[in-house]
């Protein structure tokens, strides 16, 4: 190639990278930067502006300069580097709000994918006001927690520095979900209705009721979500009826579907058991929905799995001997977990071969019996990614599928590991009554504490 072409190409390619740095001047810094990273964030921000302004001025920006250049490393990498452990967060969101990048310092800060099960640690504890324990708690998928306690629901933000306490019209509330940062649903098993509430303004934008056949109150058991639905239990007030309510989230929460309608008749028990924890199943498109009842007899419960296109249920198990004290179900998994309440141990059953008289195998050792002691009483078991925590006394115990071959199949056995989680000071306390999860953090409450405890895995911050 002639010496005179390369020379144009060069400078061609010169002239090329010149074109894509750009060059800002913060408070009087200069920064130079690229426009791939200033485009990284979308058309939305406060960057976009410089990248699309033609004019060969170098833009002024009346802001700090420090605080810039921690935006600019985590524009280029996802992250914050270490010395903005010297900054106030505070600081750091609302100087992100004005660029229009306080998504990506969530994302930095407070991601589910950055959940560590086996590193949690306590890592803070959130005091509420007033003397009243937490009822209920819940979180969004970035790590928003929502707390009601007493008459009050209380809110943190993400970073867990920002609240704001409301007061509703409950005495206290026993079901609550968020809906999103600034909206929940609320019910209690005294107070007829679910009420949508706004926990920015403290108001009730909504009330949703169940028309029952005795045209009495109806009372809130339960509240789950699918992205496309809320559903609800509901109880007469004269606890002679029940349903489940299914609303349209897409629709301003029109009712679509009402499913699980039972009308109590004599001693029909088991018809008389409202759901008392609902969860959606997205691997299969189903609403699990259990129930539990305390007689003379001992305790009784039954899990049924809902189809809410046919309104019929597609499978269901009847609890009498060592029935759950609490029950989930993993996406993650494809299975279904209990805590027995008479001996305390944590079962599980597989969704892809649900079937048979008695679909659980225990994960422990199996040699508890049934005695007519409850050791389970009061536990909580939850699923979180692939892992399943569950609250014994003081304690939660870690579960851990154990993958010993590749090669199994559906049919084999399934081995579980349990393990304590936290530090050896972090051990016992209070009975814990309330377990939770959002972005990369835990969230529990004790009884009679006035507080709800986080525990972190990522020391970002």
């Amino acid at each position: 190639m002639p010496r005179s072409e390369a020379s144009k190409n060069g400078a061609h390619h010169d002239s090329n990278f010149s074109s894509n740095v750009v060059t800002i001047d913060v408070g009087g810094q200069l920064f130079q930067t690229t426009k791939q990273t200033l485009s990284s964030v979308g058309s939305k921000s406060f960057f976009s502006n410089i990248i699309s302004d033609s004019n060969a001025a170098v833009p002024f920006i009346d802001r700090d300069p420090d605080l810039f250049s921690l935006f600019l490393s985590l524009l280029r990498t996802g992250s914050l580097p270490s010395n903005a452990k010297s900054f106030d967060m505070q600081d750091l969101i609302f100087e992100s709000r004005f660029y229009g990048i306080e998504d990506l310092l969530i994302a930095s800060q407070s991601n589910p994918d950055q959940f560590d099960a086996f590193n949690l640690d306590r890592s803070l504890i959130l005091p509420l006001n007033g003397r009243d324990s937490p009822s209920a708690i819940a979180t969004t998928p970035y790590g928003e927690l929502h707390v009601a306690h007493g008459s009050k629901i209380t809110s943190f933000d993400w970073s867990l520095r920002r609240k704001s306490t409301i007061l509703t019209q409950f005495m206290a509330v026993d079901s609550l979900l968020a809906l999103s940062p600034a909206l929940a649903a609320a019910g209690a098993t005294d107070f007829s209705g679910l009420q949508i509430l706004d926990l920015d303004k403290g108001t009730v934008t909504e009330t949703l009721n169940w028309e029952n056949v005795t045209r009495s109150g109806s009372t809130v058991q339960a509240i789950g979500a699918s992205d496309e639905h809320l559903f609800t239990s509901f109880e007469s007030s004269r606890r002679n009826s029940n349903c489940i309510m299914v609303y349209s989230r897409r629709d301003d929460l029109r009712p679509v579907a009402t499913i699980g309608h039972y009308e109590i008749f004599g001693a029909d028990l088991d018809s008389a058991i409202p759901s008392t924890k609902l969860q959606w199943i997205s691997s299969h498109n189903l609403l699990m929905a259990s129930g539990s009842h305390s007689g003379p007899s001992g305790v009784s419960g039954n899990i049924k799995f809902w189809d809410i296109r046919s309104g019929n249920v597609v499978w269901e198990v009847k609890e009498k001997l060592d029935c759950f004290a609490d029950a989930t179900a993993s996406d993650v998994l494809s299975s279904m977990f209990k805590v027995g309440v008479s001996t305390g141990e944590v079962f599980m059953a597989d969704l892809r071969n649900l079937g048979g008289v008695d679909p659980w195998f225990c994960l422990g050792d199996g040699r508890k019996v049934v005695n007519g002691k409850k050791e389970g009483l009061g536990c909580r078991v939850e699923s979180h990614g692939r892992q399943v925590f569950c609250s014994k006394g003081g304690d939660v115990q870690l579960w851990s599928e154990v993958l010993i071959d590749s090669r199994k199949t559906e049919g084999d056995e399934r081995v579980f590991r349990k393990n304590l989680m936290g530090r050896v000071k972090d051990l016992g306390g209070n009975r814990i009554e309330k377990l939770c999860f959002g972005g990369n953090k835990m969230f529990l409450t004790r009884k009679d504490e006035q507080c709800v405890e986080v525990w972190n895995s990522v020391k970002s911050y």
